[in-house]
Formats: C-alpha cells, sequence, structure tokens
C-alpha cells in the first residue's frame, strides 16, 4: 500500500471551493496524487490521454527509471538476474515476491513440467486455424479457449487457484508457442520433454522433426533464456495494462492473458524487433546504409531507425548493454560476415555510436534492436518474434494479475472521458429531414 506523506489543495477558482487531496509516496519514482474524491468535492474528472500521468494501481513488482536506465524486478537490478539467474528462476521471483530456496525451486520447476502438455483434444483446436494463420491468431485463440480445459483454475478469489493458473500459462505457453509455428509449417507437433529445461524444451519443440534426434545448440539456449528474463515484465506497459483492465471484471485468467496477447501484438507494443529485422532488410536489399542514416537525421523525412531509442529510457536502455555481448558471440559463431542482413546490422551499430547526431539524442541500440537480430540468428521467423515476447511476458501478466486481486484498493476498471459531441437532440422524422 502506498503511504500517505503530504497533501496539496485545489481551488475552483469560480466557485470558490477546494479540495485536499492526498499525495502518496511510493520505494522510488514520482509521488502520485490521489484524485478520488476530485469528483465527489468538485464535479471534476481528471483528462489524461494514454494515462501518461496517471498510476492506474500500485505495484510492487517492477521499477523502472528511465532517465537513469534502470529496471529492477522485485528490488533486484536486472544486470545481476540477467548474468547470475535463468528464466525459470525470475518467473517465480516475480510471482512470489522473492528468490526461491533450492528447495522451493525444485518444487517449482517439477510444477512447470508437470503443466508442460496440452490437452489432448487441443490438436483439432489448432487444426481448426486456417493453414496460414499468423502464430499470434493461433496463440490468442488457443489461450482463450484454455478456460474451457480447466475450469478448476478460474476463480479469481482463490488464492491457489490463481497460482494454479500461473503455473498451467507459464508451462503451456512453451508448448502453444511451438505449436502455433509447427501448424503453420505444416510438421508434426512435437510434445514436451521433462528431462530438458524451459528453455531447452522450447527450441527442441520448435526445431525437433520425428526423423531426427535435436540437441539444442548451448549458446542458443543461453541466448533464448536471456531474451525471455529480459522481456518477463515491464511494468504497466499496454498489455499489461489489458490484462489488469480486462481481469477486473473477474474474468478468468485465460480470458485476461489472451486480451493482453492480442494488445501485445499490436506494433507499436510487441512489433519492434520484428520492425527492426525489417528495416534491416530493406537497407541491406539497398545496399546504401549510408542513405537510410541520412534519411534518420533529415527532420522532413517520416523514416526513423527502428530499435533506437526508447521511449521510456531515455538514456540507455539497460537491456540493451546486458543483451549486446550475448548477440556479439552468437554472430561471431555463424561468422555473421558471410550473411549480408548482419554485417547491415554491426555497421549500423557502429556508425550510430560515432555519430552525434545520435548521440545527442540518446538513440542508442535498444532491447529489440539486439533481440530481433538473435532470433534471425537462431533461425526463428519474423512470425514468431512477437509470440515468444509473449511467451517471456506471461509470468509478468499473470504476477500483475495476481496481485491485484490482492489488492484491497483493486476495483473493477472504468476510465472516464470528456464529452465532445453532441448536446441534446430530438428525433426528426424521415420525411422532415433536409437533403
Amino acid at each position: 500500500m502506498p503511504q500517505k506523506q503530504r497533501t496539496v489543495t485545489l481551488i475552483d477558482n469560480e466557485t470558490g471551493k477546494q479540495v485536499e487531496l492526498p499525495v502518496h509516496v511510493g520505494t522510488h519514482g514520482h509521488p502520485a496524487i490521489d484524485v478520488r474524491s476530485l469528483n465527489k468535492a468538485l464535479g471534476y474528472y481528471t483528462y489524461d490521454p494514454g494515462y501518461m500521468s496517471t498510476a492506474s494501481c500500485s505495484s510492487a513488482i517492477t521499477y523502472i527509471d528511465g532517465k537513469k536506465g534502470i529496471l529492477r524486478y522485485r528490488g533486484y537490478p536486472i544486470e545481476q538476474l540477467a548474468e547470475k539467474s535463468n528464466y525459470l528462476e525470475v518467473c517465480y521471483l516475480l510471482l512470489y515476491g522473492e528468490l526461491p530456496t533450492p528447495d522451493e525451486f525444485e518444487t517449482f520447476e517439477k510444477s512447470i513440467k508437470e503443466h508442460s502438455m496440452l490437452h489432448e483434444a487441443m490438436r483439432g483446436f489448432f487444426g481448426g486455424f486456417r493453414h496460414d494463420a499468423h502464430p499470434m491468431a493461433t496463440m490468442v485463440g488457443v489461450v482463450g479457449a484454455l478456460s474451457a480445459f480447466y475450469p478448476d483454475s478460474s476463480s479469481v478469489h482463490n488464492r491457489e487457484q490463481r497460482l494454479l493458473a500461473a503455473h498451467r500459462l507459464i508451462a503451456k505457453m512453451p508448448t502453444i508457442a511451438a505449436w502455433s509455428y509447427k501448424y503453420s509449417t505444416g510438421f508434426r507437433f512435437i510434445y514436451p520433454r521433462n528431462h530438458l529445461d524451459y528453455t531447452e524444451n522450447f527450441l527442441r519443440m520448435m526445431f525437433a522433426v520425428p526423423t531426427e534426434e535435436y540437441e539444442p545448440d548451448p549458446l542458443f539456449t543461453k541466448a533464448l533464456d536471456l531474451i525471455l528474463i529480459l522481456h518477463a515484465d515491464h511494468e504497466q506497459n499496454a498489455s499489461t495494462s489489458t490484462v489488469r483492465l480486462t481481469g477486473s471484471s473477474e474474468a478468468n485468467p485465460f480470458a485476461a492473458i489472451s486480451a493482453g496477447i492480442a494488445s501485445l501484438w499490436g506494433p507499436a507494443h510487441g512489433g519492434a524487433n520484428e520492425a527492426a529485422i525489417r528495416m534491416l532488410q530493406e537497407i541491406t536489399e539497398s545496399g546504401d546504409l549510408q542513405k537510410y542514416v541520412d534519411r534518420a537525421k533529415d527532420k522532413n523525412d517520416r523514416f526513423r531507425l527502428m530499435g533506437f531509442g526508447h521511449r521510456i529510457y531515455k538514456s540507455y536502455d539497460p537491456r540493451a548493454a546486458i543483451i549486446r555481448k550475448t548477440c556479439h558471440e552468437l554472430l561471431d559463431k555463424i561468422d555473421s560476415r558471410n550473411t549480408p542482413l548482419f554485417e547491415t546490422a554491426l555497421r549500423l551499430e557502429d556508425i550510430v555510436a560515432k555519430d552525434d547526431y545520435f548521440i545527442e539524442r540518446n538513440l542508442y541500440p535498444n532491447v529489440d534492436y539486439y533481440s530481433g537480430i538473435i532470433l534471425s540468428a537462431m533461425g526463428i521467423p519474423l512470425s514468431m518474434f512477437t509470440v515468444i515476447f509473449a511467451l517471456a511476458r506471461t509470468v509478468g501478466w499473470m504476477s500483475h494479475w495476481n496481485e491485484m486481486w490482492e489488492d484491497p484498493e483493486s476495483r473493477i476498471g472504468r476510465p472516464r472521458q470528456l464529452y465532445i459531441g453532441e448536446k441534446k437532440r430530438d428525433y426528426v422524422p424521415p420525411e422532415e429531414r433536409g437533403a
């Protein structure tokens, strides 16, 4: 619960009425003015399109300071988690609030592995989609349909059922993601294997075929696990807010997560790494890298370098600093000099790093730039980029959804509006209306 430290007084200059509004101060970050009594006292609403200055909730999960380039999960710096932890341990941390003991992690990992299978009837559900359906479309439908198979973990007021739903979603998302890809390619579904770890299992389900043995590349596994950690949560973004808003109506968790996936699908949210690769493909095909750099610096040209700069981070994306090393290790292994796309990516990174125009504006490569390159280098198609983002973010969504139900101040979401339409009008019969 946020603590009230002081108050601010708002006075209506026209009526002379005033209201004293409490100011809540969190552990870090900007104080927040509590405006809940504003309408009752003065008859006003606040107006904040996009909620750019509005805290929609209080949360103890993730902290971001965009100016200083800080990202922390449950107080732990992302740099430490990326170096010392693994994705499944980060899942436990986000969901339960503390790092697990060895026994707690063993129990948690066992639970996730035991829930990784999909109900066999769901194979037929995949078959209901067009053969060329986008994997994100498949994922939205399949995740939403899970509520039909697991009504025993749909009670939002039962903590044990909420956590069971979280375990099921974290466990099944790699299977759903991999099967969405397999269905789009026409290849046979590969079932999970419990002797593999979380990331290895996903890679095997993605790339294995029945006719051959498949051993996940250790560097690929390391790189993907890092991507999952870095994308596990990012505070109250569009998709997380969607999960909270959908869940606030007491919709079951599978429906709420399906809504979050749909929000993430928007190119302005989850498609940034795909957009970066498409840009690199365009630049590579043109053969004129400098032309695109010049276009990005031209204020009269709408072209922008995708994957550079960040809406939240005004200095440097801390996730990019972490993932850059792994990206270069991977490109060295596959010899990027023989791959024009990756050669373009490295040249562009080098040019931007030395150009005062980009340096002055803090337009450094962000996590989407490097994660897009990594996924491409691993042979993962563009259509799966946002699917993997959804896979990573599932634990963050479920952590926020669960936190919402543990918050006594939680209410069904009901934003207000500033109505700018017509005043009251009386109905006019058709024959009396003008031409």
